[in-house]
């Protein structure tokens, strides 16, 4: 099972304030623990929503919003794409992880939809496409 663990953004994040020498130590370790244990697949910091933007989608119509974005408690700051065999075993692996905001934080843990559970819907056709794609983006890495 994939699960995406997200770090929610604060206010820090969003204003572009670093982590410390220290916190990036302690994510250095936790992130070499998750690779020693052969579930960590990913795992990035992302910018704050002031260098992003968003597409909104209407019928064929599309509209780019550019950031920063309000809401920060519903933004995130950074991700793991881990490899486990349950929830459980996530979220264990998240109450090992050092605050990574040095304050207040959360985490939220969603699991990854796999091909096949998107059922009949996911056609031998759609299944190979993507078995292929995957393939692809596995020999670029």
């Amino acid at each position: 099972m994939r699960f995406i663990v997200m770090i929610k953004a604060n206010k820090d994040s969003e204003a572009g304030v670093l982590p410390s020498e220290q916190l990036l130590t302690d994510m250095g370790k936790y992130n070499e623990e998750l690779v020693k244990a052969g579930v960590l697949l990913a795992a990035e910091g992302l910018h704050p929503s002031s260098k992003g933007a968003r597409v909104h989608f209407s019928g064929n119509k599309r509209t780019v919003v550019d950031g920063p974005f309000t809401e920060s408690k519903e933004l995130i700051a950074g991700f793991w794409l881990i490899q486990v065999k349950s929830m459980e075993e996530a979220i264990e692996w998240v109450k090992r992880c050092p605050n990574p905001l040095e304050g207040e934080a959360e985490i939220e843990i969603r699991q990854v939809y796999e091909a096949e559970e998107f059922g009949t819907e996911l056609t031998p056709e759609l299944r190979e496409r993507e078995e292929r794609l995957r393939a692809q983006m596995n020999a670029l890495r």
